[in-house]
């Protein structure tokens, strides 16, 4: 019986990836890829589509720190039927729009069953900044990283939480060039460099699944808007897939392995932006039996092929043609096979003394066994 096929689907953050980079314009491959698989690994920013989100069974909600811990071999991932999520809310939020946020929580107890532990509300603004490479890339810092630990600890200790929801108020900026690209579906994310530094922080300390919503006063209409970026205007807030995610997303395990735990040899293929295979998962991979599928078509602010880091990966130039290789891979196909012409073998040389003494050595060896 073979084990599980499992598939790691990896869009980076704040990259501007023409797939994946805008709020949750990810999903609908994401939901073809779980469809070919027994196990989906991935992350917040592919499954997270605001106040949209789907239920996909087979699917593991990773934040990146732990998802590269995970491709490391350093953590293991174990199922859990349901999460006690707790929510830290940043003090520099509004009060009227706390309780908007609240209520989304509330709503989802009271239509989802989600279990929530009470919220803990900073004890300092975490003042978030945001910033961008020369790159084109996103990124940010918070001010007070001690004042999201110190809340973050008082659910997870105090609460019972066992995965943390940060609600950070987030900076409006709604005359920059660089939003107004976003939502016409050109530019890059403007908060996803930043979310990812909250959620990192919080995963690398407590070990526990976590992942950010930004809080934003809602924008103005506009009728141009791209469908891509359209599930961020639907309302007040991006909590509700952040609370779906998490409710079923998987503990991290460093021991006392169970056999539903999954661990890194058993990732049969990753799957990534052929511009941006500098990612820490992607490496740690290389030269394992994990087969890295770099993805052409998804275009990124990022210059990092898997030539110039030595990944000997699969390139191919649609996720479409991706389906279709890990489709042969689950079959015990090759993949060169289904093609018009296919190369006939070649004769491996014998010469050299060397090829003969360590021919005869393995032979022997294996008698000895």
């Amino acid at each position: 019986m073979t084990n599980p096929y499992t598939v790691a689907l990896i869009v980076p953050t704040g990259i501007g990836a023409s797939i994946g980079g805008y709020a949750g314009d990810a999903l609908p491959l994401a939901k073809a890829i779980a469809s070919t698989c027994d196990r989906l690994i991935t992350h917040p920013n592919v499954l997270n589509g605001a106040q949209l989100y789907w239920n996909l069974p087979n699917a593991v909600y990773v934040e990146g720190f732990g998802l590269d811990q995970v491709a490391a071999g350093r953590w293991g991932l174990r199922p859990v039927r349901q999460n006690r999520i707790g929510i830290v809310f940043d003090q520099g939020i509004e009060p009227d729009l706390r309780v908007r946020h609240l209520q989304v929580a509330d709503a989802a107890r009271a239509t989802l069953g989600l279990t929530l532990t009470d919220y803990v509300v900073s004890d300092q603004p975490l003042n978030v900044e945001l910033r961008t490479a020369i790159s084109g890339a996103t990124w940010g810092t918070i001010q007070h990283p001690d004042s999201l630990l110190r809340a973050a600890d008082q659910l997870i200790h105090h609460a019972g939480a066992d995965a943390i929801a940060v609600v950070a108020r987030f900076p409006d900026d709604t005359s920059s060039d660089a939003l107004q690209d976003y939502r016409h579906g050109q530019g890059v994310d403007p908060l996803a460099g930043a979310e990812a530094v909250i959620s990192h922080l919080i995963v690398r300390t407590f070990h526990v699944p976590c992942a950010h919503a930004p809080a934003l006063s809602p924008l103005p209409l506009d009728p141009h808007l791209s469908p891509k970026s359209a599930a961020e205007e639907l309302g007040y807030t991006f909590l509700p897939c952040v609370l779906v995610g998490l409710s079923r997303a998987p503990q991290f395990v460093t021991g006392n392995p169970d056999r539903h735990d999954i661990w890194a040899n058993e990732i049969d293929a990753i799957v990534v932006p052929e511009s941006a295979c500098g990612g820490s998962a992607v490496i740690s991979l290389n030269g394992s039996n994990t087969r890295i599928i770099a993805v052409r078509e998804n275009l990124t602010k990022m210059q990092v092929p898997p030539e110039a880091l030595g990944i000997n990966a699969t390139i191919v130039n649609s996720y479409l043609e991706a389906i279709g290789v890990m489709m042969c891979d689950r079959a015990g196909v090759n993949p060169s096979a289904i093609a018009s012409t296919i190369s006939p073998l070649a004769a491996l040389t014998t010469e050299g003394a060397n090829f003969k003494e360590n021919a005869s050595q393995a032979l022997s060896n294996r008698i000895k066994n």
